[in-house]
């Protein structure tokens, strides 16, 4: 056993205000951790559709994820040399934050989402994008379309399948020899490492290090040639793939780097799991102890960020509105709703500034900096920021 929430509603399944009283279905939250491969992973299978059939996340309202999906094009069209007759594919394409900064360089590009609404999303930015889940069926599909693209992107979705052996093999048959996969994840080392227990959640699969991804892809031929640390989700990591036959005989300097960080971190010892319920129940205590001194003090806090890490957070610590008055986000698709489980009721970022507040609870804390820049204005009246992860903390 690894992180044990008990029976909780999903991350992402926000609450219609005129749905409030009704019970909302509850699943149990679990992760446990194979002790021969280390891989992290959850007891119960929500099933895909039900999680990802609507989705109530678009990339496109963090500037944060804007500004690094616009980078990444950038470097990797110079890295493979992209251009006029080279093709792109990205699964979990999400509203087309990231394939929209392709145009103009002549690649074709197509995206794979399985959630209607946010594949609709992309098409309205004129991004080509089949409306469906990935695995080694759908890539068989495509390569009889013609589609053998030299570079395939996944970013934040390796975590998302229930069924990472037939998303390895997809991604094996879709890629063209010679081409280059790029895969980005939550790294497990800084989870376990710094206790980001908000990231575990019904979408989230798996929870991966490099060693258990490694093994994963290595059984498919594919192998990891190179890798990158990336601030991104509080700590990921994005790994190159090619096919074992255009893949170097050894491992590069920065995956041996990596491999001996999560050696040195712990990730090969079941001890290290068994502590991480300790730094969950500090934490919820530092948050729980913060707002009611607050409450105490007569100080109004309100939430910034309606994502799912949030809903987690709010829910593990038992929070409800008489601690955190509402959350507001910059999604309309979440506004006028409710947090599942706190039912918290959600605003537009504007009703921070109507009823001013003493506190703004980040809780998107990977996102702190292009909160605090966002929101700065609310030191006008003496507001500030507080941030409830990794470690409680008041930005000054």
């Amino acid at each position: 056993m690894f992180a044990d929430f008990g029976a909780v509603p999903l991350a992402n399944r926000y609450v219609r205000p005129g749905e409030a009283d009704r019970p909302e279905l509850l699943y149990p939250l679990r992760a446990l951790v194979c002790g021969i491969c280390f891989l992290v992973q959850l007891d119960t299978l929500v099933p895909p559709d039900v999680l990802f059939g609507e989705y109530a996340y678009f990339s496109s309202y963090s500037d944060t994820l804007i500004a690094a999906a616009a980078d990444y094009v950038r470097r990797i069209v110079s890295m493979l040399g992209l251009g006029p007759g080279d093709a792109v594919v990205e699964i979990a394409s999400n509203d087309g934050y990231l394939l929209q900064y392709f145009a103009g360089t002549g690649v074709t590009v197509l995206g794979i989402e399985p959630a209607a609404n946010v594949a609709r999303a992309a098409v309205a930015r004129a991004i080509l994008t089949d409306n469906r889940f990935f695995g080694a069926e759908t890539a068989a599909d495509l390569v009889r379309r013609g589609q053998r693209p030299r570079l395939v992107v996944a970013n934040n979705v390796l975590a998302h399948v229930p069924d990472p052996h037939d998303f390895a093999e997809g991604l094996r048959r879709l890629l063209a020899p010679g081409g280059l996969i790029t895969i980005e994840f939550h790294h497990l080392l800084e989870l376990v490492r710094q206790g980001q227990f908000d990231a575990i959640y019904h979408e989230h699969f798996q929870y991966y290090s490099l060693a258990a991804a490694q093994r994963l892809l290595r059984t498919h031929g594919l192998i990891v040639v190179d890798v990158e640390r990336l601030p991104l989700q509080g700590g990921s990591l994005r790994v190159f793939v090619r096919h074992a036959a255009d893949a170097g005989a050894r491992d590069a300097p920065r995956v041996s780097a990596v491999l001996e960080q999560e050696d040195a971190g712990g990730l090969r010892r079941l001890e290290t799991y068994r502590h991480f319920v300790t730094q969950m129940i500090q934490k919820r205590l530092a948050l729980l102890s913060f707002l009611s001194d607050a409450r105490r003090a007569g100080e109004a806090v309100v939430g910034y960020g309606a994502a799912a890490k949030g809903a987690t957070l709010l829910n593990y610590c038992g929070v409800r509105t008489e601690l955190v008055q509402y959350v507001v986000d910059r999604n309309p698709v979440k506004q006028g709703m409710l947090m599942p489980g706190s039912r918290i009721p959600i605003f537009a970022p504007a009703r921070v500034f109507e009823t001013r507040p003493a506190w703004l609870l980040v809780l998107p804390w990977n996102l702190r900096d292009e909160i605090v820049a966002q929101m700065s204005a609310i030191r006008a009246w003496g507001g500030r920021f507080v941030v409830p992860l990794p470690d409680l903390q008041v930005l000054e």
